[in-house]
């Protein structure tokens, strides 16, 4: 089973959990001080909301949450046979929760994200090695492309 995952950059997070709990009828599963996360059955989806001095409103990126690392491995391997990069991350802390990845931008460089969930972590993730961690970023995103034209 797959569950689709949309992370949203907000201005105000008290008033945003407040919103997002009335649309969907139910109280964050997750909730911190800069971050909250619904995991709803209908619809199917992994909904975060943060609240990150780097990142401007707005979606911050769309992914595909899976059950298995087997799961993780054949989707990623979907996006390479189509000709996409990848950037993997094996065991990272994001989003208060530890995860293998495969991050890839679509054709128009919407960031996608596409992990396995393996455990919970107690920061959100600024505490990444320094070799993977990208400047004043955060902390599950890959650099997003520059704008052109």
């Amino acid at each position: 089973m797959k569950r689709l995952h949309v992370h949203v950059a907000v201005d105000d997070l008290k008033t945003s959990i407040g919103f997002y709990s009335t649309l969907f009828g139910a109280q964050p599963s997750v909730l911190k001080d800069d971050y909250a996360k619904w995991m709803l059955d209908d619809p199917m989806v992994n909904f975060a909301i943060s609240s990150r001095a780097e990142r401007a409103p707005g979606i911050d990126h769309l992914g595909m949450q899976v059950e298995s690392d087997h799961e993780l491995r054949e989707l990623s391997g979907r996006l390479k046979a189509a000709g996409e990069t990848t950037r993997d991350q094996e065991a990272t802390t994001c989003c208060y929760a530890q995860s293998n990845k495969a991050w890839v931008d679509d054709p128009s460089g919407l960031r996608w994200e596409t992990f396995f969930t393996f455990g919970d972590a107690t920061v959100y993730g600024e505490d990444e090695p320094p070799a993977a961690a990208a400047p004043k970023q955060a902390c599950c995103a890959p650099a997003a492309k520059a704008a052109c034209c």
